[in-house]
C-alpha cells in the first residue's frame, strides 16, 4: 500500500511538472504585458483545466469536468511531444544569429497549427472506424452449418464522447456486415451505466441484427460504481447477452465469457468450462487478452480479446506489444487462435495517433 501511494504521488508531481512546463512555455510566447491579475487567473484557469479529468470523478462525473478534460488529454499528449522538439528548433536558430523574438513567435505558431492538425487526424481516427477482416478454421464441427460469420465490437466505452451518434454508427456497421453471431468482448461502458441511459445508447444497441444472437463479456471499465447487476441487466435489456462467468451453446458451439482479470471473484477457465463439450467449438470472450496459455491448456480454440487500444496514441503500442503477447491482430498457439482488436472506441482523449478504431468480421470455418 505504502509503494501504490509512493508511486501516486511520484506520478502527480510528475504530471505537474509537466503542465507547469507546458503552460510556462505558452505563457513566454504570448509575452503578455499582462497586470498580476490576468497572471492569477491565467494560472488558476491552467490548475482547473489540467485537473478536470480527475476532479470530474470527484464532483460525480460531471459532464463538461469530463469533456474539457478528455480534450485536454489529447492537448498535454501533443504538447509534449512538440514542445521539446520547438525548444530544440528554437535553439539550433539561435546559434544561426537569428532574431530571437521573431523566430520564436513563427515556431509557436506552427507548433500550435500542427497541435491542431495532429489533434484533428487523431479525432478522424477515433470516430471513423474500420472493418477489419480475418478468416480462421476450426478443427471441430458445430451441430449447424460449416462456417460462420462473426462480427466482433469491443472497447466501445460508451458514454459521453462515445454517444448516441457512435452506437449509431456502429449499429449500421455491424448490420451491414450481415453477422450471423455478434461477439463483444468488454469495456461496453466508460465507468458511468446512468451516461449510457441518458442517451437511450441501450435501446440503440437493440438495432443490431444477426440470428444467432449478441454476446457479451465485461470489461474493466465496465465495473463502475454500482450493483453489477444493474449493468448486466440494462445490457441485456439492449438486447445482448452477458456471460459472467459463463457458458452458453449456440448451434452446439460453446460460447464463454469471463470476468475481468481484475475481478477478484473471477473464476478459474476450468470451472467456467466444466460443462462444455470440447469435441465442438470453444469460442471464449476474455476482455485482457493475457490468459492464453489457460486457454490453450483447456481446450479452447478461438480466443477474442481487446483491452489494449493497441496502445491508442503513438508510441504506447511498444508498451502494450512489451506486455501482451498478443496486443493486437492474429496469433495462433497450437490449435489455439487469438484474435485482439484495438477497440471501437477509446479511452481518456477522444483520439487514436498510430492505430484506427475497428470493427472485426471474422470468417470461421468449421473443417474437422
Amino acid at each position: 500500500m505504502i509503494m501504490f501511494i509512493a508511486a501516486g504521488i511520484a506520478m502527480l508531481i510528475i504530471y505537474g511538472l509537466l503542465v507547469y512546463y507546458i503552460g510556462r512555455s505558452l505563457w513566454k510566447w504570448m509575452n503578455p504585458k499582462a497586470s498580476v491579475w490576468f497572471k492569477v487567473l491565467y494560472i488558476a484557469a491552467l490548475a482547473v483545466i489540467s485537473t478536470s479529468f480527475i476532479s470530474a470523478r470527484f464532483f460525480g462525473g460531471i459532464a463538461i469536468l469530463n469533456m474539457i478534460g478528455s480534450y485536454w488529454l489529447a492537448l498535454f499528449y501533443v504538447l509534449i511531444l512538440l514542445l521539446p522538439l520547438m525548444h530544440l528548433l528554437l535553439w539550433v536558430l539561435r546559434l544561426a544569429s537569428l532574431h530571437r523574438h521573431y523566430t520564436e513567435k513563427r515556431v509557436g505558431y506552427a507548433v500550435l497549427l500542427l497541435s491542431a492538425a495532429i489533434i484533428g487526424y487523431g479525432i478522424f481516427n477515433a470516430y471513423s472506424p474500420v472493418v477489419r477482416s480475418y478468416e480462421v478454421t476450426l478443427a471441430k464441427a458445430s451441430e449447424g452449418p460449416d462456417s460462420l460469420n462473426i462480427v466482433m465490437a469491443s472497447d466501445m466505452h460508451f458514454g459521453l464522447l462515445s454517444g448516441k451518434k457512435h452506437a449509431e454508427h456502429m449499429v449500421e456497421e455491424i448490420n451491414a456486415l450481415d453477422p450471423d453471431i455478434v461477439l463483444m468482448p468488454g469495456d461496453i461502458i466508460d465507468d458511468d451505466l446512468q451516461a449510457v441511459l441518458d442517451r437511450g445508447i441501450d435501446q440503440i444497441l437493440t438495432g443490431i441484427r444477426a440470428p444467432y444472437g449478441v454476446y457479451a463479456s465485461l470489461g474493466n471499465h465496465d465495473r463502475y460504481e454500482g450493483d453489477i447487476q444493474d449493468l448486466i441487466s440494462a445490457l441485456e435489456k439492449g438486447g445482448m447477452t452477458v456471460l459472467y462467468d459463463e457458458t452458453t451453446v449456440v448451434e452446439g458451439m460453446t460460447i464463454a465469457g469471463r470476468r475481468d482479470k481484475q475481478d477478484e471473484e473471477r473464476a478459474a477457465l476450468s470451472e467456467v468450462l466444466k460443462d462444455a463439450d470440447l469435441t465442438r467449438p470453444v469460442i471464449l470472450l476474455d476482455h485482457q487478452p493475457n490468459g492464453l496459455d489457460e486457454a490453450q491448456e483447456q481446450g479452447v480454440d478461438l480466443v477474442l480479446s481487446g483491452h489494449t487500444h493497441r496502445g491508442q496514441v503513438f508510441p504506447a503500442h511498444w508498451i502494450t506489444g512489451a506486455i501482451f503477447e498478443n496486443d493486437w491482430g492474429y496469433l495462433q498457439k497450437g490449435s489455439l487462435q487469438s484474435i485482439v482488436s484495438s477497440g471501437y472506441g477509446f479511452w481518456g482523449p477522444p483520439i487514436r495517433l498510430g492505430t484506427r478504431s475497428e470493427i472485426v468480421q471474422i470468417q470461421v470455418n468449421f473443417q474437422p
